[in-house]
């Protein structure tokens, strides 16, 4: 019986409060274009590209950059690793709030 409480088991770069709302976005779709993905998160591109940066570090995304005509477009989605370490947060705060 593992009797260490499951708060030990979140992810500590999912957890931070910018980082858990770009997942969430995430989750919900293939792939999003970074300018919808800070519309949906409601942060500055600054803010967005360093937690995206950190959650790359992490190895939970997946960052494409490419030009569609002469923009650039930047596209992001979950990595397998990344979408994995979702559901196991989401998992263990429903087992910490008793769901």
């Amino acid at each position: 019986m593992n009797d260490q409480h499951p708060r030990h088991e979140l992810s500590e770069v999912l957890h931070q409060p910018v980082r858990f709302s770009i997942a969430a976005a995430l989750s919900k779709t293939e792939t999003i274009d970074f300018k919808d993905l800070r519309n949906a998160v409601q942060v500055s591109d600054s803010v967005l590209s360093k937690q995206l940066a950190t959650l790359e570090k992490a190895g939970f995304v997946e960052i494409k950059k490419a030009f569609v005509g002469k923009y650039p477009r930047t596209s992001v989605k979950f990595s397998p690793e990344g979408r994995k370490a979702w559901q196991h947060h989401l998992q263990t705060l429903q087992r910490i709030a008793g769901a």
